[in-house]
């Protein structure tokens, strides 16, 4: 088994080099949505959003005034993990644990080497890390999943809850990376895009091929990992394969609508795939939306 200083080297050498080569220095625009540190009110100039007028300034005036925003020089990043029983689970390469560790690393040492800083919080046993810059960070937050063990429940784990606790705790306004597989009740994206009116989120899920497409390889017993229910099933059985697809299928579409109510960005890991490929696919999103967003589009 890997060590955290292993981990780390490899994620340097696989990830971290590949993304810088992409992101050309352009790390803070792409990872970071517009600054929320108001500068001043001034008339509004053709090219200007019109999301950022300023309503009561111009009914006082009877002229257009718009909110012009102060950018921040130094950034804070928070990486709010997921280690409820669902995530010690995969199938393929590894688990969604140590998937969702292996990207909390990568982040955090993208992160502290443009020299902002990056915290951590992992649920949903309560465990804070302050932020920090330098690359020992991502090494600490590789060091501290390690020790945590485990999580045992007989209750689902509420996600909504523990995005709510973010909110509270962190009140200036961050880059919240939010790591989960989202297997929760529903009800937690009103948290989160309560959580995304202050701050810049993105929506990390963590899945494994299985919870799609149930493989034939006879029977099998399935136990729940947060309510410790257990079900026998026949997955030799075509009929059963096919309901169980039909039912990720609907869980899918439940979850994704969930996202876009709650207006948050996602990338989507599988524990079957290496971490680059889906995040350049998902940087080389974010850049192109940056672009059709920026004035005078």
């Amino acid at each position: 088994m890997e060590t955290p200083e292993q981990i780390l080297k490899r994620l340097e050498l696989k990830v971290v080099r590949k993304l810088d080569g992409f992101l050309f220095g352009d790390y803070t625009g792409v990872f970071y949505g517009p600054s929320l540190d108001l500068a001043e009110v001034r008339e509004y100039t053709p090219g200007d959003e019109i999301r950022r007028i300023d309503w009561n300034v111009t009914a006082r005036t009877n002229k257009i005034h718009v909110r012009q925003y102060r950018e921040e020089k130094e950034l804070t990043a928070w990486l709010v993990l997921d280690l409820s029983p669902s995530m010690a689970f995969g199938t393929r390469r590894l688990l969604k644990r140590q998937l969702a560790a292996e990207f909390a690393a990568a982040a955090a040492y993208i992160i502290t080497r443009h020299g902002d800083k990056v915290g951590a919080m992992f649920f949903p046993d309560p465990v804070l890390i302050p932020p920090r810059a330098g690359k020992i960070q991502a090494l600490h937050m590789l060091h501290a999943i390690e020790r945590m063990p485990a999580a045992h429940g007989r209750t689902r784990t509420n996600l909504a809850e523990a995005i709510l606790n973010v909110d509270r705790t962190v009140r200036r306004r961050s880059l919240f990376f939010l790591i989960s597989d989202f297997l929760s009740p529903d009800g937690w994206d009103i948290a989160l895009r309560r959580l995304g009116q202050r701050h810049d989120v993105i929506a990390v899920r963590v899945t494994d091929p299985i919870e799609g497409e149930l493989p034939d390889v006879g029977m099998l017993t399935f136990e729940d990992p947060e309510t410790g229910e257990q079900v026998r099933l026949d997955t030799s059985d075509a009929r059963v394969r096919a309901a169980y697809r039909t039912q990720a299928r609907t869980h899918e579409e439940r979850m994704q609508a969930a996202f876009r109510r709650s207006a948050t960005d996602v990338l989507t890991l599988s524990t079957h795939q290496p971490l680059v490929e889906p995040l350049l696919r998902f940087l080389a999103y974010r850049k192109r939306r940056r672009t059709w967003n920026s004035p005078g589009r």
